[in-house]
């Protein structure tokens, strides 16, 4: 049940970081919704691999905005490349 958690806070998660970072990238409602998931996930595994959280436990909200902005981020560098 927390993957499905993680994956529902990631999705609310990729549409504040969308909201927070700056610029103007033209990607979609879902493609922004896919980075926010993997943010979640993605800090949810780091927060379990650095001990932060316990296993099975979903990383936080701010956890999940701060992961799914520093893939936007990674995202637009890599977009911008191409």
């Amino acid at each position: 049940m927390s993957i499905v958690w993680t994956i529902l806070i990631g999705f609310v998660a990729g549409l504040v970081a969308r909201a927070i970072k700056p610029g103007n990238d033209p990607m979609g409602f879902i493609l922004t919704a896919i980075i926010g998931i993997a943010g979640s996930l993605g800090a949810t595994y780091l927060g379990q691999a650095l001990g932060w959280y316990r296993s099975g436990e979903s990383a936080g909200f701010i956890a999940s905005v701060v992961g799914a902005v520093v893939l936007l981020f990674i995202w637009s560098m890599v977009a911008k490349k191409g």
